[in-house]
């Protein structure tokens, strides 16, 4: 492996010892439902999206809440530290489509429907919340950029001539 594969693979590594994932595999449930409670808890407090989903009438939030328990055990595990202390968030949630199963449904005149029962692949991430708000850059990919300070300005007043009174 070249020097460049090599520094970009010890990277990936550093990286993935301050995020925690849990993973589902070919969960029964179409991608497009998933997505639905996927989009409830994306960049949400750990806490607070355990009570998202739980109070949730979807039937696939039963399935992310597991998940989410599951990811908040990883980092326990993980690092040592207790959930409530840490400041947890989900900083990743992925739901990508999986293996279809192709069935019948019997139709009218000798003929068949195609069902396609769907499911998908979900990765959940939770990490560290960091302040000022650097999680969302590093989720992104950018760098921190200071912003520039901006010097007082002077003030001049201006008069409105477009109406006559």
């Amino acid at each position: 492996m070249g020097s460049r594969k090599t520094n970009t693979a010890n990277a990936r590594k550093e990286a993935m010892k301050t995020t925690y994932v849990a993973k589902l595999s070919n969960c029964p449930t179409s991608p497009r439902k998933m997505n639905l409670v996927a989009e409830l808890i994306r960049g949400v407090d750990v806490y607070k999206a355990l009570n998202i989903l739980h109070f949730s009438s979807k039937h696939a939030a039963k399935r992310m809440e597991k998940l989410l328990r599951s990811a908040i055990a990883n980092f326990e595990a993980k690092s040592g530290e207790r959930a409530e202390d840490a400041g947890l968030f989900v900083s990743e949630v992925r739901v990508d489509g999986a293996p279809i199963l192709k069935r019948f449904r019997p139709a009218p005149q000798g003929r068949a429907y195609r069902i396609r029962k769907r499911s998908n692949h979900i990765i959940l991430a939770v990490n560290k919340r960091m302040e000022d708000g650097a999680n969302e850059a590093v989720a992104q990919g950018e760098e921190l950029l200071e912003e520039p300070q901006v010097q007082d300005a002077e003030v001049v007043e201006t008069t409105d001539t477009t109406t006559e009174e």
